[in-house]
């Protein structure tokens, strides 16, 4: 493999890390206790909203 070959993959790993950074795929973590929060908000609404 060649000098220039080499440059080139390494430049091309780092610019794919960065761009994986950039653009995260998973969702924000959310805990259990604030899932609970708000579907207990949610379900509160909707009480709300069929009592008017």
């Amino acid at each position: 493999m060649n000098r220039q070959k080499k440059l080139q993959q390494l430049f091309k790993e780092k610019a794919k890390k960065a761009s994986a950074k950039l653009a995260p795929k998973k969702p924000k973590y959310i805990s259990k206790a604030d899932r609970a929060k708000l579907e207990a908000e949610a379900g509160s609404d909707s009480v709300m909203s069929s009592e008017s």
